[in-house]
């Protein structure tokens, strides 16, 4: 069995803890694919006000998958930027939408052509989630490029890249 090269993968990236090892494994399979690298921050808009508020936080939903605020969003765009790159990827576009997470990734991966999604997933059993559905959820039901999810282990807060991402 052979394992498939792409060429474009688009990871989405929302500031969160599990932000940076969803990019790094993104990036890590860029570079070893010499595949383009495409990062997506979904944002929603905040009045001037709630926006300073924010900032401070870095603040996002991670169920939803969203940034609050477009000063914030960028911030964790800036900083999955920079952990591609220390990965050794080469990021070819790095977007801020306004709007959900899902329909976001889903529009850049079409318009990029994407081979591949890469997007983290962490475990939420909160009724919204069961009624509406994760982002994760939606990416995958409504895709027909491959999805990779990278997920925490259970309790864990700090996460890292593997040398090898078989394991």
């Amino acid at each position: 069995m052979t394992m498939k090269d792409y060429r474009t993968i688009v990871v989405g990236t929302d500031g969160s803890a599990l932000a940076e090892p969803t990019v790094g494994r993104a990036a890590w399979l860029a570079k070893h694919d010499d595949a383009d690298l495409v990062i997506v921050c979904a944002y929603s808009t905040l009045s001037r006000r709630d926006e300073a508020k924010n900032v401070a936080t870095l603040g996002g939903d991670s169920r939803t998958g969203q940034v609050l605020g477009r000063t914030a969003a960028g911030q964790a765009l800036s900083t999955a930027v920079q952990v591609a790159a220390d990965e050794g990827a080469t990021v070819t576009g790095a977007l801020l939408v306004d709007g959900e997470a899902a329909e976001a990734l889903i529009d850049v991966a079409d318009d990029h052509g994407a081979e591949l999604i890469v997007l983290g997933a962490v475990r939420d059993t909160s009724l919204a989630t069961r009624l509406l559905g994760s982002t994760a959820e939606e990416v995958t039901r409504r895709v027909s490029c491959d999805v990779l999810i990278v997920r925490p282990e259970l309790g864990e807060t700090e996460f890292e890249v593997p040398e090898d991402p078989s394991l």
